[in-house]
């Protein structure tokens, strides 16, 4: 019986230190997996509020209330009808998608509205919607990123709704831009690269 004992007791110790690396690696995963949608979190706040908001309330602000709602022809979009449609795309899928709250959109309005929609209607409009996305996004957990969701017919994942956003955000960006600069006709110095001598760590996207 004693040599029994003594046979079993190198085979547990064998597994539980065969076991041990896995859980190491789990734990290492788990960790590494949340600390990159922090990463994620905190980048995609920064481009909302710091990068894209600035440059759409900038170029607002260079439009008069008529060149705001002008319209190069039927197949295109206005600025107003633009900020209106950033609004409802980031409320239906960070406020209410990631969120929780009701999802009230009308998309087809975004489009027909003709205006004028008084400047600083819209951005309040878009200052509100901005903020109340970044707190969303501000409390949303690691684990939220991973799970799936049902926005706008779309069975998508908290990352792939997150990141939709900013990609939504910066495409019709550069079109309210491509307007301000052909109605300015100017440089609206909006780009700035980094100099040589300014350190790593100030050189930010």
């Amino acid at each position: 019986m004693a040599r029994k004992k003594l046979k079993t007791k190198p085979k547990r110790a064998r597994a539980a230190r065969a076991a041990a690396p896995e859980a190491r690696g789990a734990g290492r995963r788990g960790a590494g997996e949340a600390g990159l949608a922090e990463v994620c979190l905190r980048q995609w706040r920064s481009r909302l509020e710091e990068r894209f908001l600035p440059r759409l309330i900038d170029c607002l602000a260079q439009l008069s209330e008529e060149e705001i709602w002008w319209r190069p022809n039927e197949a295109s979009n206005s600025v107003g009808n633009l900020l209106l449609h950033l609004c409802g795309n980031m409320r239906q899928w960070i406020i209410s998608g990631l969120g929780g709250a009701a999802d009230i959109r009308e998309r087809e309005k975004e489009f027909a509205e003709r205006g004028p929609i008084a400047r600083d209607l819209l951005r309040d409009q878009l200052q509100r919607t901005v903020r109340e996305s970044c707190a969303v996004l501000a409390r949303v957990k690691p684990g939220d990123l991973t799970r799936r969701y049902r926005i706008q017919q779309f069975d998508v994942t908290g990352y792939q709704a997150a990141a939709q956003v900013e990609e939504h955000v910066a495409y019709h960006l550069g079109q309210i831009i491509y307007v301000t600069k052909l109605k300015r006709a100017k440089d609206l110095g909006l780009t700035h690269l980094p100099l040589a001598s300014s350190k790593a760590s100030e050189r930010k996207l």
